[in-house]
């Protein structure tokens, strides 16, 4: 069990190379991969499982002790990211095919992928994680308002249906995962070692099912939709930031901000996509996938050596009991 442990948090902290083999190999032999189509909700609702496995009765408490910075960040995540997506739809004019897919990327909760890269950025842990946790439980409200609001004009947008969809793989596994760590806790706690294994596994399968599914698209509009997708990252990243600053938050703060706002449940776009528009719609979540992980990475490596103190070489890791 240990070795199968370690080998799980190996391929959590190699997850972005990962991603970029098997999206390259979806992309050049797609019949390796097209099968999997069938099966990105059921591969999302494991891995919202995994997350509600990681949650905690400390979790929803710290909510209640911090709930201004929680807040602050949740919201910029649900503004700023649909605003960008916006803005560059119009700024290039993207076919609505393309665009609805874009703004669904925006209007989707944080990404768990940023629980790790803040981490590594020398963040505020707790803060992502429950940020993470409070957007993705109200993604099945949010997500589908801020869609039919802005993208209702490019395709017809079921409000309905996006909500039964996002509840069924969002919001039933979370709680259904959280209840199994809250009866079952001792046991959980020895399987938690293998979830980066579980959900790197999923996301894989959601990516190359896309790809696969979508190469004749990618061919043709992937260099535009990838200028979209960093475009659409990299402000995240920095209007986080500034965000952050704009509240005068300490510096983990704001890294942890930037990161939150940064980084989408693109998984969840390309499944939701996948299952309400047409295919194209789902290759700026499966691209956005790819990137975001390899940004991610950069970002980490860039705010780890920032620190409050410049006499300091690292920042302190802030943790959301002692900052908030």
């Amino acid at each position: 069990m240990k070795s199968l442990t370690r080998f799980s948090t190996f391929i959590g902290k190699t997850f972005a190379i990962w991603v970029l083999i098997f999206a390259v190999l979806a992309f050049m032999i797609p019949n390796l991969f097209s099968w999997i189509a069938p099966y990105i909700n059921p591969l999302l609702m494991i891995i919202m499982f995994g997350m509600g496995l990681t949650l905690t009765t400390q979790d929803f408490k710290n909510v209640l002790k911090a709930p201004f910075k929680i807040l602050v960040v949740a919201v910029a995540q649900f503004v700023a990211m649909p605003i960008i997506a916006v803005s560059l739809v119009f700024l290039f004019n993207l076919p609505k095919e393309i665009a609805i897919g874009v703004i669904l990327v925006g209007c989707c909760p944080g990404g768990t992928s940023s629980n790790v890269i803040t981490y590594l950025a020398r963040g505020n842990v707790a803060l992502s994680v429950t940020a993470t946790s409070v957007t993705t439980l109200l993604a099945p409200i949010v997500t589908p308002a801020l869609t039919l609001w802005l993208a209702g004009a490019y395709l017809p947008v079921s409000f309905n249906s996006l909500f039964l969809s996002i509840v069924k793989i969002v919001l039933i596994p979370i709680i259904l995962g959280f209840a199994v760590q809250y009866f079952f806790e001792t046991t959980t706690q020895k399987a938690v070692g293998l979830l980066p294994l579980i959900s790197v596994v999923g996301i894989i399968g959601v990516l190359t099912a896309v790809v696969a599914n979508n190469t004749e698209n990618i061919i043709k509009s992937g260099l535009l939709i990838l200028i979209v997708v960093v475009l659409h990252n990299v402000l995240g990243y920095v209007l986080g930031y500034f965000i952050g600053k704009l509240f005068k938050f300490n510096l983990a703060d704001k890294k942890t901000t930037s990161i939150e706002v940064g980084m989408q449940n693109s998984g969840l776009a390309a499944a939701l996509a996948t299952t309400h528009f047409d295919p194209i719609a789902a290759v700026p979540g499966a691209i956005f996938s790819i990137w975001h992980n390899f940004s991610g990475s950069i970002v980490a490596n860039f705010y780890s050596k920032m620190s409050e103190d410049k006499n300091k070489k690292k920042s302190k890791v802030y943790t959301l009991e002692t900052e908030i």
